[in-house]
């Protein structure tokens, strides 16, 4: 199924930008673009997980040849992606150095779009139990990543970064294709999910706040994060 609304939008609307010290641009409508929202003044919360060994600057790429499983355990059943460096070596570097370091775990999907996409990975604003509800979207780690040209399409069960409308502006922030879409390519392919759609539908079904936010009104949680070898 191809969204038409999302295409439409798209052209029509700028992201946002700046997640890191960047200057924010307009709001795009939900539907145009899986983005990551201007930086919050907001102070950030404490970690209830220990992240000291998470990245503070780019991880190594992840080599072409190899693939890793990461698999999410939230409310709604398990979600299980396969990540690989075919695809985009540095963020599917990225994604996995900060699955395994635990900086996914207890972050929730912040953002639901039906039939588009639901977005998460925001480790400052969006750790339970201390989800602030008012800027979680807008945090991330200290550092982004580098682009890379766009691997394959945006089809459904797709997993890519998030980003802003600047160049290099991805960290952490994720997002999981719901359907067959028309996006543009800027944003970093670097695996799908293997199982655990059905999970992903759930989330995608649970309240949000409709245009232009799409905001999490019971927010899933991805309660446990492991990496593990195909």
């Amino acid at each position: 199924m191809r969204l038409n609304r999302a295409a439409a939008t798209l052209a029509a609307v700028l992201l946002l930008a700046g997640c890191t010290g960047g200057t924010a641009s307009s709001a795009a409508p939900s539907s145009a673009a899986p983005s990551v929202a201007p930086a919050s003044d907001s102070a950030a919360p404490a970690a209830s997980v220990d992240l000291a060994s998470c990245p503070t600057s780019q991880p190594p790429a992840m080599p072409a040849g190899t693939s890793k499983l990461v698999t999410l355990t939230t409310a709604k059943g398990t979600i299980v992606i396969k990540v690989e460096g075919a695809l985009s070596p540095i963020a599917a570097g990225n994604f996995v150095a900060l699955a395994a370091c635990g900086y996914y775990t207890g972050v929730v999907f912040h953002r639901l779009v039906p039939g588009f996409v639901i977005q998460g990975g925001d480790g400052t604003y969006g750790r339970e139990p201390s989800v602030n509800m008012n800027s979680v979207g807008t945090g991330g780690p200290a550092y982004t990543i580098k682009d890379e040209p766009v691997t394959g399409t945006y089809t459904r069960g797709t997993v890519a970064m998030a980003k802003t409308s600047q160049p290099n502006s991805a960290n952490s922030q994720f997002f999981i294709v719901l359907a067959d879409i028309q996006l543009s390519p800027t944003y970093q392919i670097f695996g799908h999910v293997t199982s655990g759609l059905d999970a992903v539908d759930a989330i995608a079904a649970m309240p949000n706040s409709g245009d232009p936010n799409n905001t999490a009104l019971q927010p899933v949680a991805m309660d446990k994060v492991a990496v593990s070898n195909p």
